[in-house]
């Protein structure tokens, strides 16, 4: 009841003509590309979601995940999958940097995608192991700078969100820090637990619950003002890097031509779900902020942060892949 009322709302149709289809939408299970390794907060966040989306939609939403290539290979796959509404993708920062830092790429944005909807936002937090001595970003920067090219990073893989962040930060900065790839933000946390590797900058949610726990230490998170779930933390910002101001984003994508009335249902129940208490207090408790926008706003987020991003890819040197 709730669906059939929200798509009357944002202009969809609960029950086309026979004629124009002849099977509604949804009619079977709906598979949610991660393009990203299990474990790492993409996962986490589509675990969260597709239980409540797939209240709101009728139908199961099984996640897939197809890590790889900076989550290339599962967007590939995601968005050259029929446009009928039963492959969906999750996307993360990657979905606009990638554009951004590789020259050639198996796909394209305006072409090959039908943005759906930006589900929720989260701050970055950079982060020691404890065995690192460093207590905040001055006296990070300063160790960084007194032993150049020495200290290491976990990275979820080579242009990624928190990569290319990290990459910003030490240019701004002036440091060198090796960056050491893994296959997803999962198994990077796992070496920085064990201390294998000495810094991650990593997404909230991702990290919160390992902050609590006194297992990693957060120097700072990377939003321009602090975090209500953490407003001890100072931010990239007030600690002496002016204007930084980075974070994760994770929304819904589809193939391109996806028939309209399917948008809408999808797009629909994606905003029920995403507005239910429980998802807005389970992701709140990570620091992220739930948006649930509209497709035409999300298309055009992706389009200023790949724009955003070609010129910090230019302005700074850092290298395309």
């Amino acid at each position: 009841m709730r669906l059939a009322v929200l798509l009357l709302l944002v202009g969809a149709t609960p029950h086309a003509p026979a004629q124009a289809q002849p099977t509604a939408y949804p009619n079977k299970p709906i598979r949610m590309i991660v393009p990203l390794a299990a474990g790492g907060p993409s996962d986490t966040t589509a675990r969260i979601v597709a239980p409540k989306l797939s209240e709101a939609i009728g139908q199961n939403v099984i996640v897939d995940n197809r890590p790889g290539a900076s989550g290339i290979i599962g967007t590939e796959i995601g968005l050259k999958s029929p446009p009928d509404g039963y492959t969906i993708l999750l996307v993360s920062n990657t979905i606009a940097l990638n554009p951004a830092i590789f020259r050639k790429l198996p796909y394209d944005n305006e072409r090959d995608m039908s943005p759906v909807s930006l589900l929720a936002a989260t701050p970055y937090t950079l982060n020691v192991h404890p065995s690192l001595p460093a207590k905040s970003i001055k006296e990070l920067i300063a160790l960084a700078k007194a032993r150049p090219g020495e200290l290491n990073h976990a990275s979820a893989g080579a242009g990624t969100g928190p990569h290319m962040a990290m990459e910003w930060f030490a240019q701004r900065s002036g440091i060198k820090i090796q960056q050491i790839v893994y296959k997803g933000g999962g198994p990077a946390m796992i070496d920085f637990l064990a201390g294998q590797t000495q810094l991650n900058l990593t997404n909230m949610i991702t990290a919160m619950q390992h902050v609590r726990t006194g297992r990693i230490r957060a120097l700072a998170v990377s939003s321009l003002k602090r975090s209500p779930v953490a407003p001890d933390i100072p931010t990239i910002h007030e600690s002496g890097v002016a204007d930084f101001d980075e974070g994760g984003q994770h929304g819904i994508v589809a193939p391109a031509a996806l028939p309209k009335e399917v948008l809408g249902k999808l797009h629909a129940a994606i905003v029920i779900a995403m507005r239910s208490p429980e998802i807005v207090k389970r992701l709140g408790e990570d620091g992220s902020s739930v948006v649930a926008n509209t497709p035409e706003e999300f298309r055009a987020l992706i389009r200023r942060e790949t724009a955003k991003w070609t010129q910090i890819v230019k302005t700074t040197g850092l290298p395309l892949q």
